[in-house]
């Protein structure tokens, strides 16, 4: 039986072959980037290159007073083309070396959660009995307390520090990794090459570092994205709350944090750290989520 199928030009030739075959020919499905995806990437980028070359940009330095305190943002100058704060600084200057912050403490403090939560959840998800209680228990137990509680009670017994941030951060993120990479080993232990590897004699060394942890980066690597705007929002709210990075250090949170007593008066002060900080975030939960549904695997196999 013939099918005829109508379609636009573009796949005409498809389907006139299809009909002297016999045989149906469907077209390869195209994959489109939605705008928001392009936008996300492009802000992503923007937000690295002026964190990275802060220092040999036009601008002034995060202490130096570029005109009048609380000069709502204006063209003319560079420096004062988002404003100033409440004495005289650029909110540009800050918000670019906030970034570094705030980019870095989240980037590294993630990285962290991964190899500690990596290796326990290979660990857990191989081994299975004991080891695997025991790690479950302890991710049970982190995430049991709220993440900004247990953050807090962090910053108030240390002194507010980036290192102290770093610390708790990955601690936070930890557990996330820890169940995620459990619950893909378990998946992936169970498939008919590692049983191969093991019927061959592969130490279990080696089945889980070259049959197994290939497999369940890909996964990891798509959620990192979404951990990293979590615990960019995280060190935003603690340092609103003060327990952040100290001044002078510029962060996006201190910002919103400096600006909140004037908001009736001088609203751009919250409003454009605040637009900065919510744009990272959902681009980069736009690029996760972009980034799982294409390298996940365990959404297709």
């Amino acid at each position: 039986m013939t099918v005829v199928t109508r379609s636009i030009s573009s796949v005409s030739g498809q389907a006139l072959r299809g009909a002297r075959t016999g045989i149906p020919v469907v077209a390869p499905a195209k994959r489109q980037w939605s705008v928001l995806v392009w936008f996300s990437y492009f802000w992503i980028g923007l937000v690295v290159f002026l964190a990275i070359f802060a220092s040999v940009l036009p601008i002034a330095p995060i202490d130096a007073v570029v005109g009048p305190p609380r000069q709502p943002p204006q063209l003319g100058s560079l420096d004062t083309l988002l404003g100033t704060d409440g004495t005289g600084r650029s909110l540009l200057s800050r918000l670019i070396y906030g970034g570094q912050v705030s980019l870095v403490v989240g980037t590294v403090s993630a990285a962290g959660g991964v190899l500690v939560g990596t290796i326990l959840g290979l660990l857990a998800g191989y081994f299975r009995g004991r080891v695997d209680w025991i790690v479950t228990l302890a991710a049970d137990v982190l995430l049991s307390f709220p993440a900004l509680v247990l953050l807090l009670a962090i910053t108030s017994i240390f002194s507010p520090s980036v290192p102290t941030l770093l610390i708790g951060l990955a601690l936070t993120s930890t557990p996330t990794f820890i169940r995620l990479a459990r619950a893909n080993t378990m998946a992936w232990s169970s498939r008919e090459f590692v049983r191969a590897a093991r019927n061959m004699g592969a130490s279990d060394t080696r089945i889980v570092l070259r049959e197994i942890l290939p497999n369940v980066v890909p996964t990891i690597a798509a959620y990192l994205p979404l951990v990293v705007a979590a615990l960019i929002v995280a060190e935003g709210s603690l340092s609103f709350l003060g327990l952040g990075v100290p001044p002078p250090t510029p962060s996006w949170g201190g910002m919103i944090n400096a600006g909140a007593a004037e908001m009736r008066t001088s609203p751009y002060l919250v409003f454009v750290p605040a637009t900065v900080l919510f744009l990272t975030v959902f681009a980069l939960n736009q690029a996760g989520e972009h980034l799982r549904l294409r390298f996940d695997r365990t959404l297709r196999d």
